[in-house]
């Protein structure tokens, strides 16, 4: 029968087709954002526990009563803001689940939303999707919002704007100064922030990770989104929260109940005990800064041009020394004749924009990134 779809402009993502073929050609896959080492054996046999305890029936609608009050703490001890974990903290389906909830609890039809791009690819189509309008910002060559574009970019049609520090695909971060421009540049208004902090845990070389929870204004009006896979390497498990004021907390909480009612009941049993152990996300800048650290190291000599990565897993190289390929061809032809697996950034940029630049994930084994380090190396 004649379907009329409401994503038309939706096809197969970069992510599907880069990974078909790294598998289709055994490569190295440095492309998507996941580790290929396994998490803590302590959390896992917390699950365990969990199950074997039990916890295998529903969970409470807005997560574990025990894990809620954990992330009030954590938020409390690193950014001093204090969240009532009853009214406004929900533990969701992964981050992803808690910005399209947030976006479909607020957008209309004919609103507008405000995205940096490059982007996250989950933005746009939950937008598209309840009648949204994305309004796009391209960040400058250094990936660096011009605040004079952005306030021009308000509108009385502006519902909302989707932030993300650390930020994805870049591997850059909102300054101290950045996030005051963006709550001066909102005061008097009625717009919602979604403020994407998946990353939060992963700033490298003494940067602090500006939440919007540090800032009176921003807060007022944010839904602070964020994600356990990435902070504890079980990207599998899709477990995150999302913090908003009690106003604002009200209706997401409306949509969650009926999307996905609630989240795995054993997995927040787990979280709720190791997140108790502060280390265990304190340690994680640490982590992976050696992680970046020996690529990049793996990379001295070669023709890439690198700005190292200040947060997130990701790094990007620039090639324009090495190739003038599009991004996507380039990224290609390392699949198919190096083995190797990136993502082309120019697919989340404005137009398509090509600046001849791939990312590479460095969330992997050090075996892995030495073997991806060689390769790049002989181009």
């Amino acid at each position: 029968m004649p379907i009329k779809s409401k994503l038309p402009n939706v096809k197969t993502t970069i992510f599907t087709t880069v990974g078909k073929m790294a598998k289709q050609h055994n490569a190295l896959n440095l492309s998507q954002g996941f580790p290929n080492f396994e998490p803590d054996q302590h959390l896992l046999d917390l699950v365990t526990k969990a199950l074997n305890e039990g916890h295998n029936q529903y969970a409470h609608m807005a997560g574990l009563p025990k894990l809620r009050e954990v992330i009030t703490n954590k938020i409390l001890t690193l950014h001093h803001r204090e969240y009532n974990p009853e009214t406004e903290i929900t533990v969701t389906n992964g981050a992803s689940q808690a910005i399209f909830t947030a976006i479909t609890a607020f957008v209309e039809p004919g609103d507008e939303v405000i995205v940096f791009k490059p982007a996250y690819d989950c933005y746009e189509p939950a937008i598209e999707v309840n009648g949204g309008s994305p309004v796009y910002l391209q960040l400058n060559q250094n990936f660096k919002v011009d605040w004079e574009v952005f306030r021009n970019k308000i509108t009385q049609r502006t519902k909302m704007v989707i932030v993300n520090t650390p930020h994805n695909p870049s591997g850059t971060i909102f300054s101290k100064e950045d996030m005051l421009e963006l709550q001066k540049s909102l005061k008097d208004t009625n717009i919602i922030v979604i403020s994407d902090e998946v990353y939060e845990h992963i700033v490298f070389d003494g940067y602090v990770h500006e939440s919007a929870s540090r800032f009176d204004d921003l807060a007022s009006r944010s839904f602070i989104c964020a994600s356990f896979g990435k902070t504890f390497h079980v990207t599998g498990w899709k477990v995150g929260y999302c913090v908003a004021p009690a106003e604002l907390m009200h209706e997401f909480r409306k949509t969650h109940q009926f999307n996905v009612f609630c989240v795995d009941h054993p997995l927040q049993h787990a979280l709720s005990t190791y997140l108790q152990e502060p280390q265990h996300y304190l340690n994680l800048n640490n982590f992976y800064q050696k992680k970046r650290d020996l690529f990049l190291n793996g990379l001295k000599g070669s023709r890439f041009e690198i700005a190292p990565s200040k947060g997130t897993y990701f790094q990007l190289l620039g090639y324009s020394k090495i190739t003038d390929e599009s991004d996507v061809d380039f990224a290609k032809r390392l699949i198919i004749e190096y083995k190797l697996a990136s993502i082309p950034i120019s697919v989340f940029n404005v137009g398509g924009q090509d600046n001849k630049v791939l990312r590479f994930c460095f969330a992997k084994t050090n075996d892995t990134l030495e073997q991806a380090t060689e390769i790049l190396k002989k181009l």
